[in-house]
C-alpha cells in the first residue's frame, strides 16, 4: 500500500480495458457481483482526515476510467463497485467504514478513501484525493424510522435529508468539474420508488427521495450540451442493510420487509447501474424503476404463504 490519503497510480480517461470502441462511445460486457452502505455509529469510524488507500499501488501506471462510487461498505454500493471494476473501471470506493472498503478495494484493485457526505470537510478531502473521473454513482443514503407525521422525529428527519439529498448535492457539486472535463462523464444517482410514490408513515424517507430525484433531473436540464450524462436508478425491494438500518438494528424487522417473496439483489441493481454507464457517449438513459416481478408499489406485494 502507498502512503495515507495517495492514489498512486496515473489515470487517464480511456475507454475500459475490454471495451469496443466505437465512434459513438463504448460498450462493454454486463458486469457484478456482491453485498450498500447502512451508516455505522461513530465509535466504529476513523476519524474524517483518515484515507485509506488502494490495492493498485504497485507504482505501475493505471490508465482506466476512473468511476467514484459512494455508500460503497455494503450492499448496491459494494456490489456496483464490482461490476465497474468488471466493466474495465478503475473504482474509488467510499464509504465511513474503511476496514470493509479496504478489503473491497484489495479484491477490485481499486481505491478507497473514508467518505461520509454529511460532513463537508470529509467530500472536500475525498474530491482532493481524485485527480480524475469519468463516473459517479451517488449511492450513500437510507431511511431512519416509520411514524406518521404527527410522531415525526425531528432527528430522523434531518438525518435523512443530510444524507440523502444535501450529501448527494454535495459531491455531486464537488465532482461534477472533473466528470466534465473527463469529456464523457456521467452521474448515476441511486434513489428509489420512493422518489415517485408517497405511503402512510414513510414522509420522511419519501420526501427526502423526492427531493434528490428533483435535484438530479434539475442537473440533466442545467448541463445539457456539457459531455456528462445523468441517470437515475429507481429500485423498489432490494434485501441489504436498509431494513436494518431503518429499524434501528431490529433483524428480525428487517427480515420482515422481505418474507414470502423473492426481493431484488444488490446485484440486479449493480447491473443495471453498468449497463447504464456503457452505453455509447450519445445515449442518455435517463432513469430506470426496477422492482421484483411481485412488487407492484411501494404498498402493494404479492407474498406467498
Amino acid at each position: 500500500m502507498s502512503q495515507s490519503g495517495a492514489i498512486g497510480v496515473q489515470w487517464a480517461d480511456r475507454a475500459p480495458s475490454g471495451a469496443v470502441n466505437t465512434s459513438e462511445g463504448t460498450r462493454t460486457d454486463r458486469a457484478a457481483v456482491a453485498a450498500d452502505d447502512a451508516m455505522k455509529t461513530a465509535n466504529d469510524l476513523r476519524p474524517a482526515n483518515d484515507v485509506a488507500t488502494s490495492a493498485a499501488d504497485s507504482g505501475r501506471p493505471d490508465d482506466r476510467p476512473v468511476a467514484v462510487v459512494t455508500g460503497a461498505s455494503a450492499g448496491i454500493g459494494e456490489a456496483t463497485a464490482r461490476a465497474l471494476a468488471e466493466a474495465g473501471f478503475h473504482v474509488v470506493v467510499g464509504a465511513r467504514r474503511v476496514d470493509r472498503l479496504e478489503r473491497l478495494a484489495e479484491e477490485i484493485s481499486g481505491t478507497a478513501l473514508r467518505l461520509d457526505v454529511t460532513d463537508r470537510d470529509s467530500v472536500a478531502g475525498f474530491v482532493a484525493a481524485v485527480p480524475a473521473a469519468r463516473v459517479l454513482v451517488n449511492n450513500a443514503g437510507g431511511a431512519r424510522g416509520l411514524a406518521r407525521v404527527a410522531e415525526a422525529d425531528e432527528d430522523d428527519w434531518r438525518w435523512m435529508w443530510e444524507t440523502n439529498v444535501i450529501g448527494t448535492m454535495r459531491i455531486t457539486k464537488a465532482l461534477l468539474p472533473a466528470l466534465i472535463d473527463s469529456g464523457n462523464g456521467h452521474v448515476v444517482t441511486v434513489t428509489s420508488i420512493a422518489a415517485i410514490e408517497a405511503y402512510d408513515n414513510g414522509a420522511g424517507y419519501t420526501s427526502a427521495k423526492h427531493a434528490e430525484s428533483a435535484m438530479h433531473r434539475t442537473l440533466r436540464g442545467e448541463h445539457l450540451g456539457d459531455p456528462v450524462r445523468f441517470t437515475e436508478i429507481l429500485p423498489g425491494m432490494v434485501e441489504t442493510e436498509f431494513s436494518l438500518v431503518r429499524f434501528d438494528g431490529d433483524a428480525e424487522r428487517a427480515a420482515g420487509v422481505y418474507s414470502g417473496l423473492t426481493p431484488l439483489s444488490a446485484e440486479d441493481v449493480a447491473d443495471t447501474i453498468a449497463f447504464a454507464v456503457t452505453r455509447p457517449a450519445h445515449v442518455n438513459i435517463d432513469s430506470i424503476v426496477l422492482k421484483p416481478r411481485a412488487q407492484h408499489s411501494a404498498m402493494r406485494a404479492v407474498r406467498q404463504q
